[in-house]
């Protein structure tokens, strides 16, 4: 038998890119997420650009899940091994459980696309305060792979057999 159809629900995403050099007008890692979310129906909740500086990106991100129309945050940037990339130590503080498996699969997907180079990725994903949180590497082509492959997916309400949207309280109490 099958399931029955499920509508479409537009989530409120917040995008963050982490880096000391971008603008708005060179931050194509940014304008991709933007770009990815709005096509699929989503809402632009907010987007900024912090420094890589744990306490700046710790703040914003702190921000974002205290406001409960913000669902989801994704960041690109700062989850390499050199210097100041800190954004997992940033945001791993402040999650209420880890999505280990983001992590996990992200890598084993950017392998086929990037091989060996895919270790030194730090991608990780959590939830905290209701509101789930996505860390991808800064290049625009590592964006594309984690939404299109991985995000666009579970944040479709449409999902089956199951999906992170779903699981959103502030989102199915009024259903």
């Amino acid at each position: 038998m099958n399931a029955p159809t499920r509508d479409f629900i537009p989530l409120n995403i917040a995008v963050l890119t982490v880096s000391d050099t971008r603008t708005e007008a060179d931050d194509t890692s940014g304008r991709a997420l933007v770009e990815r979310l709005s096509a699929a129906g989503h809402t632009l909740a907010d987007k900024r650009i912090v420094p890589d500086d744990i306490y700046r990106i710790r703040a914003v991100v702190s921000q974002w899940i205290a406001e409960p129309e913000v669902q989801v945050v994704i960041s690109t940037g700062g989850t390499g091994v050199t210097g100041r990339d800190g954004t997992p130590e940033a945001v791993v503080a402040l999650l209420d459980k880890t999505l280990d498996g983001f992590g996990e699969v992200f890598r084993a997907v950017s392998y086929e696309e990037i091989g060996t180079s895919t270790i030194q990725s730090r991608a990780v994903a959590g939830v905290a305060n209701g509101t789930y949180v996505f860390c991808l590497p800064g290049s625009s082509g590592a964006c594309r792979t984690a939404w299109d492959k991985l995000i666009q997916a579970q944040l479709d309400y449409r999902t089956r057999p199951c999906n992170l949207a779903e699981l959103i309280p502030r989102l199915l109490e009024n259903r």
